[in-house]
């Protein structure tokens, strides 16, 4: 889903998303790398070899590597899809340098939300936190971080019904509402960043592998699951950075971990 990628290193002009993928994907492929398209279906990490249940057929592996990665939580607003990577964005560090001078608008009232509250001044002139309720989930060091900041703004009891303009492939304002009075209006911004968290892919792996509470892999020494011969890699275990670089440094982790494993079993 990711568009222009500015943070990934080789590329100075930056790169498209799925052209990086593509690129990376030839470069495997050429050192003889497999690859297979199907939904997990189930996962049997019980046994030896594991078994891997893709669509209707089963796949039995020494080794498995999770890097099923997290994925953003939108709010589901009419236009929100058509507007990511156009003003729309779940992440401040990847993106927030193009709305440098401008009044940009997060959403949340947790900790991921004052963070990125905070670090947008950076670049914006004037960032306005919004959320639903009048108290926050967040911290209190991080809440009164967030309020000690000139550029930021709150506007609480508000719920986002629409983000605009499609037409103009570009967000010039949110439809915003108070839940208390029922007042919408539009309210003008260059960006919407959402600061409501990540979902881990890795559901079906639950009871299986151990998670944190919000169902994050947890992993030893970087990568490794309590399961031998399992191992995670990306967001699917990194809730603090989820950047495609540190993904790829962990990926390459379970890659040369995985070797050690199966040379020690003597596979």
């Amino acid at each position: 889903m990711t568009t222009l990628v500015e943070n990934f290193p080789g590329f100075p002009e930056g790169i498209q998303g799925p052209e990086l993928i593509e690129n990376m994907r030839k470069q495997a492929s050429r050192f003889g790398a497999e690859y297979r398209m199907g939904h997990l279906v189930k996962a049997d990490l019980g046994m030896r070899p594991f078994e891997l249940t893709i669509g209707k057929d089963v796949i039995q592996t020494h080794t498995l590597i999770i890097a099923s990665g997290a994925s953003a939580r939108w709010l589901g607003l009419p236009n929100e899809q058509a507007l990511i990577g156009h003003g729309v964005s779940s992440c401040a560090t990847c993106d927030g340098f193009f709305f440098s001078g401008k009044e940009i608008v997060v959403i949340g009232g947790g900790d991921s939300a004052m963070e990125e509250a905070t670090f947008l001044t950076r670049f914006a002139t004037k960032v306005t936190l919004i959320h639903r309720r009048e108290q926050f989930r967040a911290s209190k060091i991080m809440l009164d971080r967030a309020r000690a900041n000139p550029k930021v703004a709150f506007l609480t009891d508000t719920v986002v019904d629409d983000v605009l303009d499609v037409s103009k492939k570009e967000v010039t304002a949110l439809r915003l509402r108070n839940l208390k009075t029922g007042e919408s209006w539009d309210f003008p911004a260059s960006a919407m960043f959402l600061g409501i968290g990540h979902i881990p892919n890795a559901k079906m792996f639950a009871g299986q592998l151990e998670t944190d509470a919000d169902g994050y892999l947890v992993t030893q020494k970087n990568v490794f699951t309590k399961v031998p011969g399992v191992f995670a890699c990306g967001d699917v275990q990194d809730r603090r950075y989820r950047q495609a670089i540190t993904a790829s440094g962990s990926g390459c982790m379970a890659a040369l971990e995985v070797e050690k494993y199966l040379e020690q079993e003597g596979h």
